[in-house]
């Protein structure tokens, strides 16, 4: 037979004729064998060549695994990460009143997250967590089977520790790639790192909606309570959160909400972590959400000059990321006391000057409208605009975000008008002032927002703190800081620097100047001036009754014995840092200065003559309680311990007899200055008593007039006395110094060095007469446009640091630090 040769020739095969094992007979039957399969030699080839094959796919794999992860961070960077944590700011008092970050996050340790958060969040995002090695097989192979047969890839089948890995280090994009990283970085991180750390890590990352980050955070956007104080359905609804926190929004999507909620309570229940009575009461249980009051909503303007200052000083990503604690010198209870009296203050004028009407009207807009400060918090006292939903002649309907509220003619009944449809018609916005607010509803009067602003600052005279700060009527109309950023006319506020430098020159308080009319040669002409009543001139008058009663004349004729320029140098000393041009006007206050720089200035004449730069921060540490570098604020002798006190009797005698009497009625020691400018475009009132300096300013935008006799006294002095009956409320029998008493000692804060944030100074162009207490008119000055809003929080293209930290700091806000005496030598 063929089959039995040998290959070489026709002699039998040796091998072939020896008696056959049972193996080799199974080993005949191979189709290796068999005669109708292919030759022997191209059986091997193939099967060689399908090796081959096997172990390129098996390279192909393993270089894209490599290539994959190979720029994926390694377990001890992780270590060494800390999150971006929300920067807090502390008053004076210690108590939290602003912040801002670019992810809202507040890191706690594993003991504060309560086990009813920890059961919901497990029976919902990963049932087998402590047991499991971070990936599910069977889920994973189910989530790739509904990849494969679906369009899009669903990526389904992420445990915790899997959601954690993509959370830190990895895009949001659906790829098999994306999905290998995941693996490996998720084998890292069960493999370094307890399941206590690993479960910390999760429930400090993860977004829970509208800018919040980690389950504490959430709670206390939510609940307005910490986590560990939660009740099972506030926790299960925590917990229904991560798999889509936009879409299962509480906020926005309330019954999709409750519905994800329910799915958490079955899933607990199912699981043995609760009962079926404890699952029936919580299915039954409202949302009850208690959202957090809007940040930085008592002190907005306050919180946007430590923004700006930290982002100068440290970056954007350290000031909004880094979870800094920043100690201001803010005294939040008198900074309540400030918007009250600014609201009130403009409120007050407004319905001075009658009913004006010109109304926004928004009904296109129907039910989507939505006014920006109807995120503030709906209290007693609060003003806001409201949209009017129905209206007829004895009744106004209106909104305010969720609350509606019904007026009625007492309402209204400072406008003179009998019927609602008088003043307002369906889709109108109005401007109320809530008069009550609680389980009852909310009960509002009609005010008037026809376009007044108001500023305010307040300072503590020994050290430079601003205590408080407004800087216009509604920060979610505009963020434009009429206290620091708006450049406006002084007006007679301007007087004590011509008055310090007759002083200097020479004179006293009791010598004599003239009011007469009378006709200065400039260099630009003739100029003669006009006092407040024009026509009414007092002759001979003492230095201390011409500035009491802020007249214009002894004012120009002493800046002209002295020189204006010296008048200018003596402005200078105090601080001021605007652009003042050597024009005779200007010492009537035909010049522009920020609130900022007046009270500054004004602070050095209680302190004896010793100037120091208003400040807004203490001290600035990081979430360990390290110190950052800082720069002690700027002082220096302004003017000296005789001319301050001498100043001292003309600023008193303003309140005692002069243009601010009004105020002597609060029998307390005050000093001061009115200012108005030339057709009541600007009204000032810059006054202190022997501790506090407060500032106030009241004006348009447009430079409109306020109206007919909107003097400093009229419309400015108001708020501030508002203010300072609180604010020296606890000082009753503070006095200022006699005047052979020792120089003033001053308690500033040291501190380290660091960067100080310039001055801009705005170009001037100058004016020609004005004042309190002037007639003479000037050529029409340009609107002073409010500058670029430099107050929204840094743009999504920030590039985030990274997030997380293995044992989060947690300790408490370390006590104000007492401030050092330092004596300023004469």
């Amino acid at each position: 037979m063929q089959s039995l040769l040998n290959p070489q020739g026709n002699e039998p095969d040796p091998e072939l004729e020896k008696p056959q094992s049972p193996l080799w007979s199974a080993m005949k039957r191979f189709p290796f064998r068999d005669p109708d399969f292919r030759d022997r030699r191209e059986a091997a080839q193939a099967g060689f060549l399908m090796l081959v094959l096997a172990s390129a796919v098996f390279g192909v794999m393993m270089t894209l695994v490599l290539v994959y992860c190979i720029n994926i961070p390694q377990m001890a960077e992780l270590e060494r990460y800390r999150p971006n944590t929300t920067t807090e700011l502390y008053d004076i008092h210690g108590n939290v009143f602003g912040s801002f970050a670019i992810e809202r996050r507040v890191v706690v340790p594993y003991s504060d997250i309560p086990p009813v958060l920890r059961e919901a969040i497990l029976s919902i995002e990963d049932k087998n967590f402590e047991s499991s090695g971070g990936i599910n097989p069977i889920r994973l192979v189910g989530a790739a089977y509904e990849d494969l047969h679906s369009k899009g890839k669903a990526q389904g089948g992420s445990t915790l520790t899997m959601q954690l890995a993509r959370n830190l280090f990895l895009s949001s994009e659906k790829t098999w790639g994306r999905k290998l990283q995941e693996i490996y970085l998720t084998l890292q991180i069960e493999r370094h790192f307890t399941k206590q750390q690993i479960f910390t890590l999760y429930a400090n990352q993860i977004y829970m909606g509208h800018g919040t980050y980690g389950f504490e955070a959430a709670s206390e956007y939510y609940f307005s309570k910490h986590a560990k104080e939660l009740t099972l359905p506030e926790a299960a609804l925590l917990a229904a959160l991560p798999k889509g926190a936009e879409y299962y929004s509480p906020v926005r999507n309330p019954e999709r909400a409750l519905r994800r909620r329910n799915l958490v309570l079955s899933e607990m229940q199912n699981d043995g972590k609760i009962t079926a009575e404890e699952a029936d009461a919580a299915r039954a249980a409202p949302l009850g959400l208690r959202l957090e009051a809007p940040a930085n909503s008592e002190a907005p303007y306050f919180v946007e000059e430590v923004r700006r200052q930290l982002e100068r000083d440290y970056g954007v990503e350290e000031a909004h990321g880094a979870g800094l604690r920043v100690y201001t010198t803010l005294d939040l209870d008198l900074q309540r006391v400030a918007n009250k009296a600014v609201l009130d203050g403009t409120a007050t004028y407004e319905r001075r000057h009658g009913w004006k009407g010109h109304l926004q009207n928004v009904l296109a807009q129907g039910d989507d409208y939505k006014h920006p400060d109807w995120t503030q918090p709906i209290v007693v006292g609060a003003y806001f605009h409201a949209l009017v939903t129905e209206v007829d002649a004895e009744k106004m309907v209106v909104r305010i975000g969720m609350q509606s509220a019904t007026m009625g003619p007492g309402d209204w009944q400072w406008t003179t008008h009998t019927k609602a449809t008088d003043l307002a018609t369906l889709g109108d916005i109005v401007y109320v002032r809530v008069t009550e607010a609680g389980p009852g509803g909310v009960k509002v009067a009609l005010e008037q927002d026809s376009g007044a602003q108001a500023s305010m600052m307040a300072m503590d005279n020994s050290n430079g703190e601003v205590l408080a700060m407004v800087g216009g009527r509604d920060f979610a109309l505009s963020q434009f800081n009429r206290a620091t950023q708006a450049q406006r006319q002084v007006g007679s506020s301007f007087k004590p620097y011509v008055y310090t430098a007759a002083l200097e020159s020479g004179m006293k308080v009791t010598d004599t100047v003239l009011d007469t009319p009378t006709t200065f040669q400039t260099p630009s002409g003739p100029y003669t001036p006009h006092d407040y009543e024009r026509g009414s001139f007092n002759g001979s008058m003492t230095l201390i009754n011409a500035f009491a009663e802020s007249r214009n004349i002894p004012a120009l004729r002493l800046a002209d014995k002295v020189g204006i320029k010296k008048v200018i140098d003596v402005a200078h000393q105090f601080g001021v840092t605007s652009n003042l041009p050597p024009f005779l006007p200007i010492a009537i206050g035909a010049a522009d200065m920020t609130l900022y720089e007046q009270v500054g200035a004004y602070a050095a004449f209680p302190n004896d003559g010793i100037r120091i730069e208003p400040h807004f921060i203490r001290r600035v540490v990081t979430p360990d309680g390290a110190p950052l570098q800082q720069k002690a604020p700027e002082m220096h002798e302004a003017v000296s311990l005789d001319i301050a006190r001498q100043m001292m009797i003309l600023l008193e005698a303003v309140i005692q007899h002069g243009t601010a009497a009004r105020a002597a009625a609060m029998n307390h020691a005050f000093g001061g200055k009115t200012g108005t400018t030339n057709n009541y475009t600007d009204a000032w009132f810059i006054g202190f008593s022997p501790s506090i300096t407060c500032g106030t300013w009241i004006g348009f935008d447009n430079r409109q007039s306020l109206g007919e006799k909107e003097t400093g006294a009229e419309a400015a002095l108001p708020m501030w006395m508002d203010f300072m009956k609180v604010a020296i409320a606890d000082r009753p029998d503070e006095q200022f110094a006699k005047p052979n008493a020792p120089k003033k000692q001053l308690e500033v804060q040291q501190a380290t060095e660091g960067v100080t944030p310039p001055i801009i100074v705005k170009p001037f162009t100058p004016e020609e007469a004005y004042e309190d207490d002037t007639q003479k008119e000037p050529s029409t000055p340009a609107p002073n446009k409010p500058a670029n809003n430099d107050s929204a929080l840094p743009p999504n293209g920030v590039p985030r640091p990274k997030p997380i930290v293995i044992q989060p700091s947690a300790a408490p806000p370390p006590p104000p630090q007492k401030p050092k005496t330092v004596t300023i030598p004469q």
